[in-house]
């Protein structure tokens, strides 16, 4: 398969161009740089104005559009800017692109948030019964912006020109790696300098998937007519503490201070990003991928996060 990755040159974009080119497709990564060292072909585009790009797109298989502003940062005016428009307007340009083809993509996977959901520990949510966010009482601003900006994602998808191909909204939760500077590698960090106890009062449930669960489920979505909003999640999150407790175990490590709200409070300013990551409860199922047949590799935790830091251990 031709497969485009639209925003492609960051580390969730790298996982798939990887699996795909290790399989003998063929991974095309849109990107605002230029890359003339990566292993596969990079063209350039802005994310916001159609050009020769577009060319690239008519007979390919699938399209993943994972453009976007990294949220790792602090939620100041400039950067709720920029992330907002990152992926609103990178959607709707792909959307027109699509529309205007002669042999469009059979599907366009849209990259979206599990942050969408709303911030509970009674139940969890899956794509049919779960409860979006934005109603909760209390909510702090930097999380409603966070559920903004998804709702604002999802809807230029269903907005965009009509066309022949399938539109799917993965809504992700934290893609865990072993590669360098992703979420997996800070809490491995964390834990190994015995910082990794839990985080408030340990209680917010924690969703994940596996990288090679994500790499599989992509290509799942690909191959099966499932369309709308879909759950890209471990059929297992569970609280902070027993995510931090089974990284600790899984890293050889005894011991891991926690940290109070007050303290993450700090760190997150002094680490220029926000407690969100940390303290909303992301409790999300997949619950489309399992009605249909999809089989997790990794369903639980202890044993990810125990495969993960054998790899992680490779790498270093």
């Amino acid at each position: 398969m031709k497969i485009v990755l639209s925003g492609g040159s960051g580390q969730v974009g790298s996982v798939l161009a990887r699996a795909f080119q290790r399989e003998g497709h063929e991974p095309v990564i849109l990107s605002r740089h230029v890359h003339p060292h990566a292993p596969w072909r990079t063209l350039v585009w802005d994310g916001v104005t159609l050009g020769d790009w577009v060319r690239e797109l008519d007979g390919a298989d699938a399209v993943i559009n994972l453009a976007g502003r990294s949220v790792d940062c602090r939620y100041n005016e400039s950067n709720r800017r920029a992330i907002m428009e990152s992926r609103v307007l990178s959607t709707r340009v792909m959307g027109e692109a699509l529309a205007q083809l002669d042999q469009p993509p059979r599907v366009w996977l849209q990259s979206s948030t599990a942050t969408i959901y709303a911030h509970r520990y009674d139940a969890p949510n899956d794509e049919l019964t779960g409860i979006l966010g934005g109603t909760e009482p209390d909510l702090p601003d930097t999380w409603r912006f966070s559920i903004d900006v998804a709702n604002a994602w999802e809807r230029e998808v269903d907005a965009a020109p009509s066309s022949s191909t399938r539109r799917v909204k993965l809504r992700s939760a934290m893609i865990m790696t072993p590669d360098r500077n992703g979420i997996f590698d800070t809490l491995v960090g964390l834990v190994r300098r015995g910082l990794g106890g839990r985080a408030g009062d340990g209680r917010q449930y924690v969703s994940w998937i596996h990288e090679l669960d994500f790499v599989r489920a992509i290509y799942w979505l690909i191959e099966h007519e499932l369309s709308g909003a879909v759950n890209l999640a471990s059929p297992n999150p569970l609280p902070n503490d027993d995510f931090m407790r089974a990284l600790r175990q899984a890293s050889g490590v005894k011991i891991g201070l926690p940290a109070t709200q007050w303290m993450l409070e700090i760190g997150a300013w002094l680490m220029r990003t926000e407690t969100e990551l940390v303290l909303k409860s992301r409790r999300v199922v997949p619950g489309r991928l399992q009605a249909e047949g999809f089989e997790f590799d990794y369903p639980t935790w202890p044993e990810a996060s125990k495969e993960l830091i054998d790899r992680w251990r490779e790498l270093r």
